[in-house]
C-alpha cells in the first residue's frame, strides 16, 4: 500500500492521518522553480530511492529502493554538465553536492522525482526528502521531516508513494 506525504506550504505535513512539522526551502514554495533559488517546488513527486549512513543509523525497513551512503557519493548541480541531476562519485569534475555531511541531515535521503524524466538545465537538482535541522530551518529547497517521522513515512513507502507539495 503507498503511502503519500502531503505537505503545505505552512510548514506542515500530513503522515498517517496526523499533522507533522516539516521544513521547506528558505524560499518558500515556488511554482516556477530554478537552479539555486532555495525553493521548494509545487507538485507531486515519486520516491525513488533511500540512501542512508551505516556509520549513523541501521538499515531503514522501507519498501523503497535503498543504497548505502559512502563519503563518495555525490549529487550533479551543474545545469551545465550532462550528469546534471544525478548521482556522481566525488570527486567530481563539475559541481556536485557532497552527499556525506558532518551534520546529519543527509544521514537519511530519498531523491524526490522531480525534474528527472527528462532531465530539464536550470530547472533544480537535489530535491530530496530528508533529515530537519534542528529548530526546523529552512532547506535549499528540499522537504525536511524529524528522524522519527522521516522513519515512519520510509516503513510504508513505496515507489508509488509521492511527496505532494502545495502552495
Amino acid at each position: 500500500m503507498a503511502m503519500d506525504l502531503l505537505v503545505s506550504s505552512k510548514g506542515e505535513a500530513w503522515l498517517n492521518r496526523r499533522a507533522i512539522r516539516c521544513a521547506l526551502g528558505r524560499s518558500g514554495v515556488v511554482r516556477q522553480k530554478r537552479e539555486g533559488d532555495g525553493g521548494t517546488p509545487v507538485g507531486s513527486f515519486a520516491c525513488r530511492s533511500v540512501y542512508w549512513r551505516p556509520d549513523r543509523l541501521a538499515r531503514p525497513l522501507t519498501l523503497l529502493p535503498f543504497a548505502p551512503l559512502w563519503p563518495h557519493h555525490g549529487w550533479c548541480d551543474d545545469s551545465g554538465d550532462p550528469a546534471y541531476n544525478l548521482p556522481v562519485t566525488l570527486p567530481y569534475p563539475g559541481s556536485a553536492e557532497t552527499l556525506w555531511r558532518n551534520d546529519a541531515i543527509y544521514d537519511l535521503i530519498v531523491p524526490l522525482g522531480y525534474n528527472d524524466a527528462p532531465v530539464i538545465p536550470g530547472l533544480g537538482s537535489a530535491i530530496f526528502l530528508h533529515l530537519a535541522r534542528d529548530g526546523y530551518m529552512p532547506t535549499e529547497g528540499c522537504v525536511a521531516l524529524a528522524q522519527p517521522d522521516l522513519l515512519d513515512f520510509l516503513r510504508f513507502a513505496d515507489t508509488e508513494s509521492r511527496v505532494i507539495v502545495t502552495d
